[in-house]
Formats: C-alpha cells, structure tokens, sequence
C-alpha cells in the first residue's frame, strides 16, 4: 500500500497516461527510491516506443525495451490451431499479457528490483494477466490506478498539474491496445452501447468499399501457417504482410459487448484483420483433414484452451493436457486455403490436402455408386431406423395423452 515501500520498483511502461502519472505516485505516495520502466515490443507501432522512450527521458527513468515480437507471433499461431476466439473475436491483447508479465518479470530481477508495478485499473482483465505471472516472485506487486481507485479524468488532471508529458491514446481520450494480433480501443464516448464509432477510431482496417475482391492463397503446415501466396515468411512478417494485406479490405472489425472476468459487461472495439483470416482459413482446412468426431470433440478443447487464454493462463497444466490433443490433430492439418477478401469480409473459396478425409467420387451426384462395395440402396436401412427412437416416443405420448383425454 502506498507510502510502505522503498527501493526500487520495475513498471509496465508504455508512456501512456496511466504509466506516466504510474511513475511520480509510486515515488510520492508509495516511497520507491527508483522507478525503472519496462517497455516490451509485442508490435506496436514505431510511434509508440518513440513517445515512450521521449516520456521517459522526460521522466527521468531508464528504460528497458525487450522485444518480444517473435515469442509473441509464435504463440498468435498456437493460437491458430486452438481456433482461439472469446465470445467471436479473437483474442490479441489476453495473448499479449503473459508474454509482456514474463518479460518485465526477467528485467525487474535482473536489475535488482524489489517490486513491480502495472497501470490496469480494477475493473479490467489485465490486472489479473499479469499478476498471474508476477505473484509466483518473492517481489512485491503494487497497483496503483487500482489501490487509489483513480479515473482518467483524475489522471489527465494530475498530469496537469505535475506537468507530465502525456502522449498515448488520442491524448488519453480513448484508451488503445496495439500488438501484432489485435488493436484494441475503448474509453471515453464508445463506453456507451448506443454510440456509433467514429471511422477515425480505426487504423488498421479501411471502410469496406468498392475494392476489388482479392484472393489469398495461405499454406499450412501442422496446423501453423507459413506462407502467403507462395511465398515462406516467418511468424512476424506472415501477420504483419496479411494484416495489411486483409485490412485494406476492410475485414476484421469488432464492435460489441464482452464479459470480462469480474463479471462486468463492457463494450469492446477491436481490429484483427490477419488473425480473421488465419483463423477461417484453419477452420476450413480442418473441415476437410479432420474426421466428424474430430471436429465436434476438438470444438471443446479449443473452447477450454479460449478460456484459459483470455485469463491469461496459458501456461496452466490445463492448457499443456489440452495442447497434447491440439497436437495431435494438427499432424494432418496440413495444405493450402485460398480465402477472398472483399467488402470486410473473408471467406475460404478452396482448400487442398492430401490428408482430406474425402471422396469426390463417393460424394459425387454423378456417380451411381460410392465406394468400397457400398451402394446408394444401402442406405434404405439406415433410412428406416433414423428417428425410429424419436418416432416412437412422439407415439408413445400421443396415445397417453388420447387415453388420458377419454
């Protein structure tokens, strides 16, 4: 708690508005001889690390930047072949938090710190994200936006008056999240369910228009995507060429109201345009390597390794059992999706595997016959005994409720 503390504390720094104020209140109300920020490049844009390393010097703090963008892009593409989404969109700044806790975690006892310390408020998720991580340290965790129950407003006033250099975020009107997954944009008048965004809350996807659609062809292997349009790109590169890619058309915009942990309803605004691709493209590769009962078991596992994600406990002994089926899957997840792009949406056109759990010619209305010695009339008893079980009970009960009428 505030005034408590002493020695030197590492923060989560963006030199946004809540890190910003973050530094003088951890000297003035809580006692830290020195605050040292920890900026981790998850892939922001360059923007954000100048502004950030501006404040700091500003600040007088020393920063430390990590870059983290590979490790991060690696686990977006686990992602992929977890079908990863929470409530329809998928997830980009959940994936990002574990990644940014375990960095600041490494830096704050490598520089000797004694604590660390986040700007998330008590009403959000992150808060819970990165103290996962942390509270399995011997350092203290200290958040001060939640401990002295601050607003924005509180903050851009404060800012004010200590004069400090406040950049981020539209001036700190809205409050935007931005890696190589996900940008995310909440605050200020989109709190309100009935507001409707302004276009210029958007950057990375243009308003659907009259583009001309524009195939993509996507190659996966074991279920990870590794090339565009014929062309092998590593994690990082892959994402960011397809979110330009697909963004240009528009596709990968969310607007709704999300269920955060604590139970609270809020309304969300988020841009995914690489990550919509990938994640329809997938689904439809699966739908022509993986069997029936593949699908609807795997539908569970990819749910269950969601959830786990969005608490920002990917690293919990749930999610390695639940990976060990994913992998397995993946084995055959294997081949090419050809999706279009057009009017903000996606959607796959073709797919090839030579895994494909498919007959043209069993499936084909021009073939009289299916395979293996099996013909159509063969079908005939299936036919009989399909609902048998249904027809009867639906008799059953009739004939009860005539007599019981009588």
């Amino acid at each position: 708690m505030p005034g408590e503390h002493s020695g030197t504390v590492a923060l989560a720094f963006s030199g946004g508005l809540d890190t910003t104020v973050g530094v003088s209140l951890l000297k003035e109300e809580y006692g830290f001889d020195e605050v040292i920020g920890v900026t981790v490049d998850v892939g922001q844009p360059d923007y954000e690390f100048e502004e950030a390393e501006e404040t700091a010097e500003a600040l007088g703090v020393d920063q430390y930047v990590v870059d983290a963008r590979e490790e991060f892009a690696d686990l977006c593409l686990r992602a992929v072949q977890a079908n990863a989404d929470y409530q329809g969109y998928p997830l980009g700044t959940a994936l990002a938090r574990p990644v940014i806790a375990k960095a600041i975690r490494d830096v704050a006892i490598e520089q000797g710190a004694n604590a660390l310390a986040h700007g998330c408020t008590g009403k959000g998720n992150d808060q819970l994200r990165f103290e996962a991580v942390w509270r399995d340290t011997d350092l203290a965790v200290i958040a001060p936006v939640r401990e002295l129950g601050l607003t924005r407003e509180w903050e851009n006033e404060y800012a004010k008056e200590k004069g400090l250099p406040v950049e981020g975020g539209d001036g700190g009107r809205y409050s935007v999240d931005t890696n190589l997954w996900s940008r995310s944009i909440e605050g200020s008048e989109l709190e309100d369910p009935a507001t409707i965004p302004e276009d210029d809350i958007y950057k990375w996807t243009d308003n659907p228009s009259g583009k001309a659609a524009e195939l993509v062809e996507i190659e996966f292997e074991d279920g990870i995507p590794v090339a565009l349009d014929g062309d092998r790109l590593g994690s990082v590169e892959l994402i960011e060429r397809l979110n330009e890619q697909a963004g240009a058309h528009g596709v990968g915009r969310t607007d709704m109201m999300e269920d955060r942990m604590l139970g609270l309803k809020v309304r969300e605004n988020y841009e995914h345009p690489a990550a919509t691709v990938l994640l329809s493209a997938h689904e439809a590769l699966e739908g022509l390597v993986l069997t029936q009962e593949e699908r609807q078991f795997k539908t569970q596992i990819d749910q269950q390794w969601s959830q786990k994600a969005y608490e920002g406990l990917i690293d919990a002994p749930l999610v390695d059992a639940l990976e060990g089926f994913i992998d397995e899957t993946q084995k055959r997840v294997t081949g090419t999706v050809t999706v279009k792009l057009e009017g903000g949406h996606c959607r796959a056109v073709s797919r090839e595997s030579e895994y494909a759990v498919y007959s043209e010619s069993a499936a084909s209305f021009d073939e009289e016959d299916v395979s293996g010695g099996i013909t159509q009339q063969d079908a005939t008893g299936v036919a009989k005994y399909h609902g048998f079980q249904s027809r009867l009970a639906k008799k059953v009960t009739a004939k009860l409720e005539s007599d019981g009428e009588t």
